[in-house]
């Protein structure tokens, strides 16, 4: 009598589950606390999708302040690259208290889940317009600004050599698009010791006159929520970034999804957002809007993770 193998039958719900608990052992960082995903399967199957095609498919493009920069240091808050200018070195005190006043007046509204983008839009122009006014009639001095950011209590978030590090060994460009001021951006990410030949900044730069004194910003202003025309406008341009239709985006405002807008036919795409204040106000726009939250999370533990993986299959061919 022939003997007859049997047939083992697994339900599809069983071979799911193991399927996830499989690849959540590659990335153990998305079981931290501090992570929310709406959506679990979708964020492992992007992340899947993303390491069969290797790193030469993908770009990440990210903001800066209170994004690859750290929210809060022991309870205080760390400087955006606006707040670096607020040095005696570069603008007067009544200037300074000007500036504070703005920032009390016009940041609550631009984390206020209450209100719609379109309704922030014209304030937010009004206080990037006044600021940078105000800093205009300071006369700032180019030479100076290497010194205000060194004085300054600028960091970036723990993890951040790694991120860049790990970007550049493998050839994968960084877009930096961010509301700050491109000048101090490019010193912090120089004084870190971190700007290698891939990355990529669209900001709001400094015009100097001949003498090095500051005369006016160039190009189009650039706030939280027009970085959508930031992308169209430059990043479409950059010849590094064609051909890398897989997108890691990192931001920390609802406003910064849109600077995937500039990426030509976008594949993959994977959103992160880093959900640093107003956490139980904002928390459900943000789950609903991101694909992975980081919740008061002060490092580059998830991203990199996600970058580790992702680079898997390059490192093995």
């Amino acid at each position: 009598m022939p003997y007859h193998t049997p047939r083992i039958y697994m339900p599809v719900r069983t071979i799911l589950a193991i399927w996830h608990q499989l690849t959540k052992a590659e990335i153990p960082e998305l079981a931290k606390c501090s992570v929310l995903m709406r959506e679990r399967g979708k964020v492992e199957e992007t992340i899947n999708s993303m390491q069969r095609a290797g790193a030469g498919s993908l770009q990440v493009i990210s903001d800066f302040d209170m994004t690859l920069t750290r929210f809060a240091y022991k309870g205080k808050r760390v400087p955006t690259t606006h707040n670096i200018l607020d040095n005696r070195l570069l603008i007067s005190e009544d200037s300074a208290k000007k500036m504070k006043k703005l920032l009390n007046t016009y940041y609550p509204i631009e984390i206020d889940a209450s209100l719609s983008t379109e309704e922030k839009l014209p304030l937010m122009v009004e206080w990037w317009t006044q600021v940078h006014e105000l800093l205009i009639q300071q006369k700032i001095r180019k030479s100076l600004l290497a010194q205000a950011v060194k004085e300054s209590s600028v960091m970036l978030r723990d993890g951040y050599k790694v991120f860049f590090d790990h970007l550049t060994e493998h050839q994968v460009p960084l877009l930096i698009l961010s509301a700050g001021v491109g000048d101090v951006l490019e010193e912090v990410i120089r004084q870190n010791c971190v700007f290698h030949p891939n990355v990529h900044i669209i900001a709001n730069y400094m015009d100097f006159d001949p003498s090095g004194v500051l005369q006016a910003f160039k190009g189009q202003l650039i706030h939280t929520f027009n970085k959508r025309e930031g992308a169209l406008s430059h990043a479409a341009s950059l010849r590094e970034l064609r051909g890398r239709p897989n997108v890691l985006l990192l931001g920390d405002s609802l406003g910064d999804l849109t600077m995937v807008d500039g990426v030509s036919e976008p594949q993959n795409v994977l959103t992160v957002g880093f959900l640093n204040d107003q956490v139980e106000e904002r928390k459900e726009s943000y789950v609903n809007s991101f694909d992975i939250v980081l919740v008061k999370d002060e490092t580059m533990d998830v991203p990199n993770a996600i970058l580790r993986y992702v680079a898997a299959s390059s490192d093995k061919k």
